[in-house]
């Protein structure tokens, strides 16, 4: 898992270098947790249509999903703070 993380953090830095400005890092947070929050209903949601004794496990599994979703849109967050960093140092040279 640890190379997605990484794939994760140059994806933000690659966003935040190539977008001019400041990026609104707020609504990229926002929209990390609607997707997480989406995905783990889903799951969750399809755990509760396969069988009734998988709504612990399909709960879990949710509640997984939307802590990983939570962890890589800050780690992305992370990385657009690095491309914003390079951009500016980029302009200054």
């Amino acid at each position: 898992m640890v190379l997605l993380e990484v794939i994760t953090i140059a994806a933000g830095a690659v966003y935040g270098y190539l977008k001019p400005g400041k990026e609104d890092r707020t609504a990229l947070f926002k929209k990390g947790v609607l997707i997480g929050v989406i995905l783990g209903l889903i799951l969750a949601g399809l755990g509760l249509l396969v069988n009734i004794k998988f709504l612990l496990v399909s709960s879990v599994v949710g509640m997984v999903v939307f802590v990983e979703v939570m962890i890589l849109a800050i780690l992305f967050i992370i990385g657009t703070f690095i491309g914003d960093w390079l951009e500016e140092k980029g302009k200054a040279a």
